[in-house]
C-alpha cells in the first residue's frame, strides 16, 4: 500500500511538471538565453517550498513513513560540486531535461527522452566509478 502511495505522488508530480510545462525543451531553452523567466520562478518556488520543509522538518522534529527520524547532515564545501554543476548545466541546456523531468518527458511520449536517460545513468556509473579520484 505504501509502494502504491509513492506511485500515485510520482504520477502527480509529473502532471505538474508537464501542465507547468517544466519538461518542455523550448522552456529550457529559453530560461538559458534569459528570454523569459517562467523557469527561473518555477526554480525559486522550489527553493522555497524547500526551505520551508527543511526549517520544518527541524522544528517539529518529523519522522520518515517508517517512524525514523529524519537528519540533515551539513555538508563542507568542496570544489567538484562546481565542477559538477557545470557539467548538469551543461547537460540540462542540451537536453532539456534534469534527472525528474525525464521520468515525465518519457511518460508524455517525448521518446527522445530515452537517449537522455541512458545518459544519465551512464553518467550516475561513471560518478560511482571515478568517485575515488576526483578532486574534493
Amino acid at each position: 500500500m505504501q509502494r502504491l502511495f509513492v506511485l500515485l505522488i510520482g504520477v502527480m508530480f509529473g502532471i505538474v511538471l508537464t501542465k507547468s510545462e517544466v519538461i518542455s525543451w523550448f522552456r529550457i531553452q529559453k530560461m538559458f538565453r534569459f528570454e523569459e523567466a517562467h523557469m527561473y520562478l518555477i526554480i525559486a518556488s522550489a527553493v522555497l517550498v524547500g526551505a520551508i520543509s527543511v526549517f520544518l522538518i527541524k522544528r517539529f522534529n518529523l519522522k520518515t513513513i517508517q517512524g525514523e527520524p529524519i537528519t540533515i547532515k551539513e555538508k563542507k564545501w568542496q570544489k567538484g560540486v562546481v565542477i559538477g554543476g557545470i557539467i548538469f548545466g551543461l547537460g540540462w541546456a542540451i537536453t532539456g531535461a534534469c534527472p525528474g523531468p525525464i521520468y515525465a518527458q518519457i511518460g508524455a511520449g517525448t521518446w527522445l527522452a530515452l537517449a537522455t536517460f541512458a545518459g544519465a545513468l551512464v553518467g550516475a556509473y561513471l560518478f560511482a566509478v571515478l568517485q575515488p579520484k576526483l578532486p574534493t
